[in-house]
């Protein structure tokens, strides 16, 4: 019988986009792959990224959609996670399960049975229901290493009182229970849900706690990661977590290197007439300025960075988001035009930190766009806006 995985993302750019890359890269191996999202966050890709047409030619590869329950209108911020999955665990069990497990006992396609799972370990149905089910679950992490290693440490942060932190204290102070990071893991470093006045009882403390101890009952982990990067983070994870933890990544490279199709998951339009205006700026020269698809800044934040870009004296190609301001203010009020910059307000990540003008990248820390510079050989300045992004600042990973 031949292999049947079904790929569950969270519904967020950031982790679709490489488990997008992964799903392709199986595909390639002939294993019949149905890609799975929520009906929202798929309607907008199919808007802004032409690859996943061509993704569903392909001979034993389709897309598949579940609802999440939220009204069409609701603009499911990302960062309102908890109300998200329970939205999620309420309205998409039932119509996941059929996906799995037709209750006909038929694929409406005439496909394989499901044999596995991928499911983003972050997400508690997309494991949830294919355990009930008897099916085999292989975690996908999409977050560095290090970061799923300080997220595993929390109960014992916990336990030995480094959390929650007292009132006034030091965040310079050394975090002394994450091992392996001894020496350099400072309480600031934390994630954004340790450090911004948690307490021991916090959901979302006590949720992220539990999606990475539930880690135990897969099959396997996987990181897009390598080892050359967080070798002894994964030597750790492989001793102390699951056994059987993979390093896969980089999957943006891994995918360049077997296919000559571009595949990515969009939430807005790119902009690809920022490739023509680096082409006409100078090698090593531009300052490309990226915060994400999901970070949100103050008006002050934003007048602070594009003073700071206009008056530096480079050449910079800086990502603004129409909602970049959240829904406070147009980014148009502070954001003009200038002889040294262009700004778009999204712009294909990968052709930009490869092309030779770029020689800086004003980056949120987020994990795909660490590896993209990475891989492209960009050093980065780091401003951090949540979550893994902090301890990324600080340990690389």
């Amino acid at each position: 019988m031949a292999a049947h995985a079904v790929i569950f993302t969270f519904p967020a750019q950031g982790n679709a986009s490489p488990m997008l890359k992964l799903a392709e890269l199986l595909s390639l191996a002939n294993i019949c792959i149905t890609f799975l999202n929520t009906e929202s966050i798929h309607q907008r890709f199919l808007r802004h990224s032409p690859d996943l047409d061509r993704l569903a030619r392909l001979p034993c590869f389709r897309f598949r959609t579940i609802p999440d329950g939220l009204p069409e209108d609701h603009p499911r911020p990302i960062l309102d996670f908890l109300n998200l999955m329970r939205s999620l665990n309420f309205s998409s069990r039932e119509p996941y399960k059929e996906i799995l497990a037709p209750a006909s006992g038929i694929d409406p396609d005439g496909w394989p049975q499901v044999t596995c799972v991928i499911a983003d370990g972050t997400l508690s149905l997309a494991y949830e229901v294919p355990a009930e089910l008897g099916l085999p679950v292989i975690f996908f992490r999409t977050s560095s290493a290090c970061s799923f290693w300080a997220y595993r440490c929390v109960p014992l942060l916990l336990r030995s009182g480094e959390l929650p932190f007292p009132e006034g204290a030091n965040m310079d102070q050394l975090v002394q229970n994450v091992p392996g990071m001894e020496t350099i893991l400072r309480r600031r470093d934390l994630p954004s849900f340790c450090v911004r006045g948690r307490t021991a009882d916090d959901p979302a403390l006590q949720l992220m706690t539990r999606l990475t101890a539930d880690v135990a009952q897969a099959q396997a982990l996987l990181f897009n990661t390598i080892e050359s990067l967080e070798g002894p983070t994964l030597s750790l994870i492989t001793s102390f977590v699951h056994k059987n933890t993979y390093a896969i990544g980089p999957l943006h490279a891994l995918h360049t290197f077997f296919s000559n199709e571009k595949n990515s998951a969009n939430l807005w339009e790119q902009d690809h007439a920022s490739i023509a205006w680096l082409d006409a700026q100078p090698r090593r020269s531009v300052v490309y300025v990226s915060f994400g698809s999901i970070a949100v800044v103050s008006k002050e934040q934003l007048v602070e960075f594009w003073n700071g870009l206009v008056n530096s004296g480079y050449r910079f190609l800086w990502i603004v988001r129409k909602d970049l301001l959240g829904d406070v203010a147009d980014v148009a009020e502070v954001v003009g035009e200038v002889e040294r910059g262009k700004v778009v307000g999204w712009a294909p990540q990968e052709e930009v930190l490869a092309h030779p003008a770029v020689g800086c990248f004003l980056t949120h820390s987020g994990w795909n766009s660490t590896l993209e510079s990475l891989a492209a050989g960009v050093p980065m300045v780091c401003w951090p806006f949540f979550a893994d992004q902090l301890i990324r600042r600080r340990c690389g990973g």
